[in-house]
Order: C-alpha cells, then sequence, then structure tokens
C-alpha cells in the first residue's frame, strides 16, 4: 500500500517537534523506506517521532523523521514496542 493522510494525526508538539500517531496496514519495512511520508512533507520536521501502528499484523514501532528535504522525508528503522503479556 501506500500513505494514507487519514492515518496520520498528530498527538502532542510544540516548537521543539511533534508527536504523532500513524495507523496502517504496511508493515514497518514498508513505512520506513524513504519517501514513504512525502505527502506529509509539510507537517513532519526532523526529530518528529511517529508511532506507528501495523493494524494487519498487529506490531507497535517508533519511527523518528530524520531527513525532510520538504519533499522527501525518511523515517528511522523503527524500534518495535513489545506486545507481550507475561501473566
Amino acid at each position: 500500500m501506500a500513505y494514507s493522510a487519514s492515518g496520520l494525526s498528530r498527538l502532542a508538539g510544540d516548537s521543539n517537534g511533534n508527536l504523532w500517531q500513524y495507523s496502517t496496514t504496511d508493515d514497518i519495512g514498508t513505512v520506513n523506506t524513504t519517501g514513504y511520508f512525502n505527502s506529509a512533507a509539510n507537517m513532519l520536521s526532523v526529530r518528529d517521532v511517529i508511532i506507528v501502528k501495523d493494524t494487519n499484523t498487529p506490531t507497535t514501532n517508533h519511527v523518528t523523521v530524520l531527513s525532510n528535504t520538504g519533499s522527501v522525508v525518511d523515517v528511522s528503522n523503527g524500534t518495535a514496542i513489545a506486545e507481550t503479556d507475561g501473566d
């Protein structure tokens, strides 16, 4: 699939950065590809954090915006959030 604007929502932020949530059926390997968030280049800033929720698997990852040229956005590979319950 491709980026879907309806999946991205800003949760919090200030002049130092923003926290976003993005829900998608795409896996993290697709989402962390350079250019995936290009359509959101006017909203995302370097060092913004995005909580990526893959609703298909389901998995959750944190990614950071590494670069944004104004038209090309690149995010980090993603840090998985453990979704296990040991009790």
